[in-house]
């Protein structure tokens, strides 16, 4: 039996595959026992998880480097060449799987992918670069391929070096005693750094200070307002205490953020080319996107709107992937049971005509076609136990608005229309019940049915407007993904857009992260 043979041993099937398609040989040193060029580009690889927002200690690659440099010195210890060639394809194969699917199980902490069948056989991959001498293939391959991976790795780049920037540490002071904010024409003597801080990130390009640098105003303002659209707040130049908190957040904080962001994308499904609805939770973000779409190879832009999802103390939307499957416009909407119990009986208690003036009616068995029961007080009992439950009939009252877009899931949520439009314009839009409300339903549904051309955008809103409930099936199932990332790199050449903690999810990814065990 080779030494390799024996140091892998029976068990370590992906290990073992790797070295019997080599007949047992080194894979990493050559005939007299010295490291490879491919050995030396693997080690590099391993030194260089960082850019992806991986741990090079997970991989060993301090310990292994060191112990290349041993190598010379034990020549002839056929020991020491296995233990080494062993433990580094050991920590390539596991950067290369960590890579590809993250370093823990999305489903432990309750984002609802379904179970990944081997989507690569690592050890194939990685024997294929080892043949063609080219390490850095087989990363290539394990890395997401999603457009918005690549950009958000660019963005931990350009991040570090803002850590590295003590212009990006300067510490602003408060507003003033007296003023709840700092407004444009302010007096404030936090302008100076304050500017600083803004050209460090971005978002005010360099400029001589005036003589007298106190005033906060001009393209000061401006910037101040970059700034807090970057980062989900209002718009409006005034550094309140909000502002003045995300303009103090330190940059390893942005850094986090990022890297966090890039562990939940390799947790995602691979789509294959496949159109898909994504909903960014903490940025209250939709965005419906069709790769094969566009001209001369360049994708075309996404349909991007603003959402509102479940609040954060109570009713989360939950994370999920699923396949939307119909479209129903003019719905009912089937009032939950806690929902019923929690504000619907007490709001009737409290008006008795609370049913009639929001066109709700209790109804007996299931289905849109349920019989309609009398609001008596036996009813009202029977609705209060479950034997009888509640709807809202279809109409501009409707909490669904005009259309639901149907995306069968253990959690029975949905995306649908709203009446509630002034939600929109706020900055934090955490209102719901978990389901999630659309800024645009009717530029959606067009999108979601544009392969079926007799559905066009007069029909659509015909439909939506008309006077019957309507089901539409999709010819192709369309992927659904409610995901959560508190950074994304927008492509407009910011410093990256970044979003509040709100269900602190990130938070429990940083102890799934701290607690997991790491195989060697």
């Amino acid at each position: 039996m080779a030494p390799i043979e024996r140091a892998v041993g029976p068990a370590q099937g992906e290990l073992r595959r790797l070295y019997e398609a080599r007949r047992w040989a080194p894979l990493w040193l050559d005939a007299a026992g010295r490291p490879t060029r491919p050995a030396r580009d693997a080690l590099a690889l391993l030194a260089n998880a960082a850019a992806d927002g991986l741990d090079p200690r997970d991989y060993r690659a301090a310990e292994l480097s060191a112990a290349v440099a041993a190598l010379p010195a034990a020549a002839g210890d056929a020991g020491a060449a296995v233990a080494f060639d062993t433990a580094l394809s050991r920590a390539v194969l596991r950067y290369l799987r960590e890579l590809r699917s993250g370093r823990i199980d999305p489903r432990s902490i309750g984002f609802r992918v379904p179970p990944r069948s081997r989507e690569h056989d690592w050890a194939a991959v990685l024997g294929a670069a080892l043949a063609a001498g080219r390490i850095d293939a087989a990363a290539q391959q394990a890395r997401p391929a999603l457009q918005q991976y690549g950009a958000l790795r660019a963005l931990l780049a350009r991040w570090r070096a803002i850590a590295a920037d003590p212009a990006a540490a300067v510490p602003l002071p408060a507003p003033p005693p007296k003023a709840r904010s700092v407004k444009p024409g302010d007096a404030w003597p936090g302008v100076g750094a304050l500017r600083q801080r803004l050209v460090a990130i971005s978002d005010l390009a360099p400029q001589p200070a005036a003589p007298d640098d106190t005033t906060y105003d001009g393209a000061l303002v401006d910037a101040v307002k970059r700034f807090q659209a970057r980062h989900g707040l209002d718009a409006d130049g005034a550094i309140g205490r909000t502002t003045l908190a995300a303009l103090g957040a330190p940059p390893a904080q942005r850094v986090r953020q990022i890297e966090l962001s890039l562990e939940r994308l390799r947790w995602l499904p691979a789509l294959d080319g496949r159109p898909f609805v994504a909903i960014n939770i903490p940025m209250f973000r939709l965005w419906a996107v069709d790769p094969a779409a566009g001209r001369g190879g360049v994708p075309a832009e996404p349909l991007a709107m603003n959402v509102v999802v479940g609040r954060a103390l109570n009713t989360q939307t939950p994370l999920l992937f699923g396949e939307m499957s119909h479209i129903i416009f003019r719905p009912y909407w089937n009032v939950p049971r806690s929902i019923v119990r929690n504000e619907t009986l007490p709001a009737l208690a409290r008006d008795a005509s609370y049913l009639a003036r929001n066109d709700m009616e209790i109804v007996a068995g299931p289905g849109d076609d349920a019989r309609a029961v009398a609001p008596t007080s036996d009813a009202i009992e029977a609705l209060r136990d479950g034997r009888l439950r509640l709807r809202q009939r279809p109409g501009p009252k409707n909490s669904l608005g005009l259309v639901k877009f149907m995306f069968p899931n253990d959690d029975a949520v949905y995306m649908h229309d709203t009446p509630a439009r002034q939600l929109f314009g706020r900055a934090r839009r955490d209102f719901s019940h978990g389901c999630v409300r659309l800024e645009r339903p009717l530029e959606l549904a067009q999108w979601v049915l544009r392969d079926q051309p007799e559905w066009t955008r007069e029909r659509i809103a015909e439909a939506m407007n008309g006077t019957r409930t309507l089901q539409v099936n999709l010819k192709q199932p369309l992927a659904v993904l409610l995901y959560y990332t508190t950074a994304i790199a927008p492509g407009d050449g910011s410093a990256g857009w970044f979003a509040d903690d709100i269900y602190r999810h990130d938070a429990r990814l940083e102890r799934a992260l701290a607690q997991r065990l790491a195989p060697r």
